[in-house]
């Protein structure tokens, strides 16, 4: 177990409309534009930017996202795999220094601006921006025909800066939200966390099982992830958030073969901990895979190899340092 606590914080959190009355909150700023979907290492080059440019100019900065994402809302019938809820997101970006972030509600109104229109009605009339930030292949607008050098002429016109970060590479891949996605249905963790620049993580509630983990020495704390994820079915090395605590564990996340319900999901051993957890909001990062999920001829067969993953997660994690996703306590987020 290690002991973490969340500074207070001064971020601002705005959900905005365009049907909605202009906020007063985070106006002037300098906005890193995108997704952020995982707010990986090349989302962190552009808000990087976006700091650095707002320090320049003596002005906040802020992240401007959209929700749902748009791939969502254009082909709602094939919803991809996201790396993190809206929530995760934002505790994210909280926790990068940025003054605040905007989550713009994707709708049609919203997604029928065409690009030129965008930058009018929201950049600059809604949030009088003193900057932008984007990466290199930034599109905007109505069918996406905006382009970094459509805003870039725009600012010029306009009288915004504009700052494009170039593309980010590891080991000659670039990193992107997709790379990681892949990563994660490979059941790469590590390279996931590369990518990432921490170990992916899934915040939840903790749900009643079918309490057979008790039964068998390894009680586990469940979570129902999104659908749509894609993580391998497996098990991991885990490391847990609980209550401003870490506590490293093993878990199990798939159909459990041995006595599988038809139900999908994440379960959690923590080593060390002692209490209840149920109804409670937790924090699981993933470091390692350790094997796929087995379907054993005896119980003492599962309890054994059981015993052997967790000795393989705790040699891991205690390799791991003090690892963890960098996270802001959403009750402190201020809502603008």
């Amino acid at each position: 177990m290690t002991d973490i606590s969340f500074p207070a914080t001064s971020f601002r959190l705005v959900r905005d409309r365009l049907d909605a009355p202009a906020p007063d909150a985070l106006a002037g700023a300098v906005v890193a534009l995108g997704n952020f979907d995982g707010v990986h290492r090349g989302h962190r080059a552009v808000i990087q930017a976006a700091q650095a440019r707002a320090h320049a100019l003596g002005k906040p900065a802020a992240a401007m996202t959209f929700e749902p994402h748009p791939r969502a809302f254009f082909s709602p019938e094939t919803p991809e795999f996201r790396l993190s809820s809206v929530d995760e997101k934002v505790r994210l970006l909280a926790a990068t220094g940025l003054d605040g972030a905007i989550v713009m509600g994707f709708d049609k109104a919203l997604a029928s601006l065409p690009p030129g229109e965008f930058v009018q009605k929201v950049l600059v009339e809604r949030y009088k921006v003193a900057g932008v930030a984007v990466g290199f292949d930034f599109q905007f607008g109505k069918g996406r025909a905006g382009t970094t050098e459509t805003l870039t002429n725009e600012g010029r016109r306009l009288g915004f800066t504009v700052d494009i970060a170039p593309p980010l590479l590891d080991a000659g891949e670039r990193v992107s939200s997709g790379a990681v996605r892949s990563a994660l249905a490979r059941g790469e963790a590590e390279h996931a966390w590369r990518l990432l620049g921490y170990p992916w993580f899934q915040s939840g509630e903790v749900v009643h099982g079918d309490r057979r983990g008790r039964d068998l020495g390894y009680p586990t704390a469940n979570l129902r992830l999104d659908p749509n994820c894609k993580l391998k079915h497996g098990v991991y090395a885990v490391r847990v958030g609980v209550e401003g605590k870490r506590f490293d564990g093993v878990a199990n996340f798939g159909r459990r073969p041995m006595f599988d319900s038809g139900v999908t999901l994440l379960e959690a051993f923590l080593f060390d901990f002692k209490g209840d957890l149920y109804g409670k909001t937790i924090d699981i990062a993933f470091y390692a895979f350790l094997r796929p999920e087995l379907k054993f001829r005896a119980v003492e067969d599962l309890i054994d190899r059981m015993n052997e993953d967790s000795k393989a997660a705790r040699q891991i994690l205690a390799g791991a340092g003090n690892a963890f996703p960098q996270l802001a306590d959403v009750a402190l987020l201020k809502r603008g």
